[in-house]
């Protein structure tokens, strides 16, 4: 649920999506894509497109990835939420 000291919601709706993870504090939806996605490109994109227009940044992870590499998704987790802390903050300027 608190990841950084962010509160991050499972499963959030958002407009007539519902994403993996959600940080409404960051705008950021974090989607977990399994081997279904390979097949479902195009949907993704336009999925990411639509978020993307309500100013949510959407970040991908394969499912391989965090099953196998979950250190490094962390460690690329934090390095994009530093950014995005960083891009909030210049927008409430």
């Amino acid at each position: 649920k608190k990841f950084l000291h962010l509160k991050f919601q499972r499963q959030k709706p958002l407009d007539r999506f519902i994403v993996d993870f959600y940080c409404s504090a960051l705008l950021l939806a974090i989607e977990i894509d399994g081997e279904s996605h390979a097949e479902q490109q195009a949907y993704d994109k336009l999925r990411t497109k639509r978020l993307q227009e309500f100013g949510i940044l959407v970040i991908r992870y394969t499912n391989e990835d965090v099953m196998k590499n979950l250190e490094g998704v962390f460690e690329d987790l934090e390095r994009k939420i530093s950014e995005r802390k960083k891009w909030i903050e210049e927008r409430q300027e």
